[in-house]
């Protein structure tokens, strides 16, 4: 109270609520990987610079376009259909040879991100296109994702270009920052994904996950691994008019046919529209393949935001994805998602007729665990535990009494008491759908007043998904 010292009328304000906490956002990823500029104002100034942007046109201004892919990683073929003297069709063969093509995924992975709901997310270029990929040039952008409060998720789709040992540091690297400082998610990526498919393949590509993630679950449950890679809509960044035709023939030999091998596709444009329209086409189908951590790290962002961080990010179609890239049947699924070997799940990615391709799974890595085998409710953890503990700060130094444990516990209830209106806690009522527990007695003894702790017990009975839907039937007989 105020020490008045002269007559007159003086006005107090007193607070009668209780302080609110800020939710915290959930779904701001880290990109992080090798760009073709860094620049916002001088040359390199973004370089191994983590800087938030919050929109696809953004990166390009900030970090340029993809890797430009040589011509000579592209041979296209032409038969020309010419029984007699007027052409009836053309036969294209275009064939990309994949193994020469850049290996620089970051624009397309970001592209991937926004087009399927994300939003305000961290870049760090950590090199550029003419440089090599490196573990340490990953690791050092990680490091400085380290230093940053802000983002939420983990993702480093070049990652997969690394060597086994280097991906194993770096997938270490990612779970060991999230479950360290316990406000982010790492999403990962197996490093293979064979094609064609074949009876041991799929266990082959999964076991990069196995193997190269420790064993320790208080670290699996910070992050969630998704397979196969996808065959996203984007193209080749060939310079499509300047490419040339390797072989034209005229079949069956019928006179009046010109060779237009060695003819730009710019030169067909204009000398011979029908077929530069059937090369058009046929190019158009063969389309760069991403490892499917940045589409799925934007259907978190979609879902948390349409949702909330509380419902799992699966039953989730994926845009700019023409399909998984391998075809995972029931049986497969049933190994990877609870996989009794390794005690480790990976989330698999289908292709559902009349859906598209599809999320279905929502398990971390710690798939054995009933604690913390799904996806969102480590996240809806995360989240209440940052906003809390922001939310909080004001009670630093604040006195240690009855009057300040009331208000703690009224903030954190009202908190709650909204998350499980929303449908985030389970329970028919709020007190069997979280407990605020604070004071003398409850969770502290007088040694811990005295030695300035203040203690909260906060329980939470967090929705769990609806992952097996079993109907059952019965044939009921006839009763009249």
């Amino acid at each position: 109270m105020a020490t008045y010292r002269s007559p007159g009328v003086y006005v107090e304000e007193i607070s009668l609520l209780a302080p609110s906490i800020a939710e915290v956002q959930s779904a701001i990823p880290a990109f992080i990987g090798y760009t073709e500029q860094a620049k916002q104002l001088a040359a390199d100034d973004l370089l191994k610079v983590a800087t938030p942007i919050n929109s696809w046109a953004d990166y390009v201004q900030l970090y340029g376009g993809p890797d430009k892919e040589a011509g000579a990683n592209i041979t296209i073929a032409v038969d020309e259909i010419r029984p007699a003297t007027v052409t009836t069709g053309y036969k294209v063969t275009v064939t990309p040879k994949t193994d020469s093509m850049s290996p620089f995924l970051l624009y397309y992975a970001v592209k991937q991100y926004f087009a399927n709901g994300g939003g305000r997310c961290y870049i760090v270029s950590v090199g550029y296109y003419d440089d090599g990929i490196k573990e340490g040039d990953l690791t050092d952008g990680l490091n400085m994702i380290g230093l940053e409060d802000e983002p939420t998720l983990l993702v480093i789709p070049e990652a997969i270009r690394l060597n086994d040992g280097d991906y194993k540091k770096i997938v270490g690297a990612m779970l060991s920052q999230a479950s360290s400082m316990k406000d982010r998610f790492a999403i990962l990526d197996t490093r293979t994904c064979t094609v064609p498919k074949t009876t041991t393949s799929i266990n082959t590509d999964v076991k990069t996950i196995y193997d190269n993630t420790v064993s320790d679950y208080e670290i699996l449950r910070y992050g969630a691994a998704y397979y196969p890679f996808l065959e996203s809509v984007y193209n080749f960044a060939f310079d499509f008019p300047t490419l040339t035709l390797t072989t034209h023939t005229i079949a069956g030999g019928a006179p009046g046919g010109e060779d237009k091998t060695g003819k730009t596709m710019l030169q067909l444009k204009s000398s011979a529209s029908a077929m530069y329209n059937a090369i058009v086409a046929e190019y158009g189908k063969y389309h760069v393949v991403l490892p499917p951590s940045a589409a799925v790290a934007g259907a978190y962002a979609r879902v948390d935001n349409s949702r909330g961080v509380w419902k799992a990010p699966a039953n989730v179609g994926l845009m700019d994805v023409v399909k998984p890239l391998v075809a995972v049947s029931r049986p497969e699924q049933d190994l990877i998602n609870i996989n009794t070997e390794s005690g480790k799940s990976i989330d698999a990615i289908l292709s559902i007729p009349g859906s598209g391709t599809v999320i279905m799974g929502a398990r971390t890595l710690d798939g054995n665990s009933n604690e913390w085998k799904y996806v969102n409710v480590r996240r809806f953890f995360s989240v209440v535990e940052e906003s809390v503990q922001k939310s909080t700060r004001w009670v630093v130094f604040e006195p240690n009494t009855a009057a300040t444990w009331i208000k703690v516990q009224s903030m954190i209830e009202n908190y709650l008491f909204l998350k499980w209106r929303d449908g985030a806690l389970a329970g028919a009522k709020p007190e069997q759908a979280y407990f605020v527990n604070v004071g003398l007695g409850k969770t502290m003894t007088p040694v811990d007043v005295l030695e300035g702790r203040l203690i909260v017990e906060i329980g939470m009975a967090v929705a769990r998904p609806a992952e097996f839907i079993i109907l059952r039937f019965e044939q009921k007989l006839q009763t009249s």
